[in-house]
């Protein structure tokens, strides 16, 4: 057996050796997949769900705070009046502190508000970017796949061309370089072959570590023309005035800008008073084998001012990096709009030129054939030579390589406009699913 083809063999076998997932996996089940068991979302997870307790941390400052204690001690006198005498004092307290005004503590507790959104954001952008993650590694095994199956086809092209040329040599008809030319060609396509396997592999493990599972069987790639929908609006400032303001990213800075406004402020509460109601109970019980021991409670309810004077420049210090932290977010906050029309725009236009290459490749794919066959039928005739044909037929596999392609192209940019604007969702992965199932019957 040729190595080329014990090489194929093995790699064959080495896939069926492995634990394989359905060969019907859809975009959408890869999706659900990688939701259930990607590290990277699943952590993303678990940062919002850390992210959401700032709420309630920042409340807690503004609500009452209630301590309890309990002491109990030896005390033994070695001289003086009560020289020789134990006693053993237990006390017990109960204290509550209600803050009345303090300023710092209560943009703490509005903080808190703007954190959770802040977190919310950036979980909503990695679960766009796990959509956008799976897409393209799926459309990587796709086109990968597309590419082998291209290969494959156009050497069994070659190699029937080439056994013609060799019968044409043998009786006379052709020239030596008729064969030549045709297994240079053969020989070309047998590396390239080796190349689009070993990429298949390569995405394919790529795939199976996103969705933790081996993806070893071929997926349903596009067989015929697919209605790729448009853009709506057909209008790119619509796309861009959302993605500046709804943009995952923005919406991240948005919060992240509130959050440093309300840190001056906190600051700056430095030097303003504060007011607290104060309340406490104490009940104090003495043990003694002397007369020397007593019994006494008291309670008090009061307010508790304090005054701030001097302490070292430190609060203005706090004030003047806050201030300046606050203007970096806000310089953030444009370049994240920034960011967001870019790509917002950039995967608007790729959409549309994604849609035109489509058309065009298609076209591409049918006059290449025309052209193949022609030139068959004129070599038939003795109009055209070998290279002829041999050239038509690259032609016709570098057309539908590049249409294959260019359909996961412009599937994965429609779904990356919608992330710029902060609206992919699930049911974008669906649609674009099922439109796939339906162009690969």
């Amino acid at each position: 057996m040729p190595p080329l083809s014990r090489l194929s063999v093995l790699l064959t076998l080495a896939w069926a050796a492995s634990p394989a997932l359905s060969q019907t996996l859809t975009l959408e089940d890869a999706l659900n997949k990688a939701l259930r068991g990607d590290p990277t979302y699943l952590a993303s997870e678990k940062t919002l769900e850390a992210g959401r307790e700032a709420r309630p941390q920042g409340v807690a400052g503004i609500l009452p705070t209630i301590s309890g204690s309990a002491t109990r001690y030896q005390r033994d006198y070695t001289g003086g009046t009560y020289a020789g005498t134990t006693l053993t004092p237990k006390t017990f307290a109960v204290s509550l502190s209600q803050p009345i005004f303090n300023l710092s503590l209560l943009r703490k507790a509005q903080q808190g508000t703007q954190k959770v959104a802040s977190a919310e954001a950036t979980f909503t952008k990695a679960r766009q970017d796990t959509f956008i993650r799976v897409a393209a590694a799926y459309f990587d095994v796709l086109s990968a796949q597309d590419d082998l199956s291209s290969a494959q086809a156009e050497k069994k092209a070659i190699a029937e061309q080439l056994e013609q040329a060799k019968r044409s040599f043998e009786v006379g008809t052709a020239t030596i370089t008729d064969q030549q030319e045709a297994q240079a060609r053969f020989d070309l396509i047998l590396a390239n072959e080796i190349k689009a396997q070993n990429t298949l592999d390569v995405n394919r493990h790529a795939l199976s570590l996103i969705v933790r599972e081996t993806v070893s069987g071929p997926l349903k790639s596009i067989q015929k023309s697919i209605p790729i929908p448009r853009p709506e609006p057909l209008d790119p400032l619509a796309w861009v005035d959302q993605a500046r303001s709804s943009n995952p990213s923005v919406r991240k800075a948005e919060a992240d800008l509130e959050t440093a406004r309300l840190q001056v402020g906190a600051q700056f509460a430095g030097h303003l008073p504060s007011l607290n109601l104060v309340a406490n109970r104490t009940v104090a019980r003495d043990a003694s084998t002397t007369a020397a021991a007593a019994d006494y409670e008291y309670n008090y309810v009061g307010v508790e001012l304090s005054i701030p004077i001097f302490a070292g420049g430190l609060v203005t210090s706090q004030v003047r990096e806050a201030a300046a932290l606050r203007s970096k977010a806000e310089l953030d906050l444009e370049a994240a709009r920034l960011s967001a029309e870019q790509e917002a725009r950039s995967a608007y236009l790729n959409v549309l030129a994604g849609l035109a290459q489509v058309s065009a490749y298609e076209a591409a794919e049918k006059s290449s054939q025309l052209a193949l066959d022609s030139n068959k039928l004129g070599y038939e005739v003795g109009v055209r030579i070998n290279i002829d044909i041999l050239n038509s037929q690259q032609q016709l596999f570098t057309a539908k390589r590049n249409l294959s392609k260019a359909r996961y192209d412009v599937l994965l940019a429609s779904l990356k406009l919608k992330a710029a604007v902060g609206a992919l969702s699930l049911a974008d992965v669906q649609a674009v699913s099922q439109l796939m199932a339906k162009a690969s019957d």
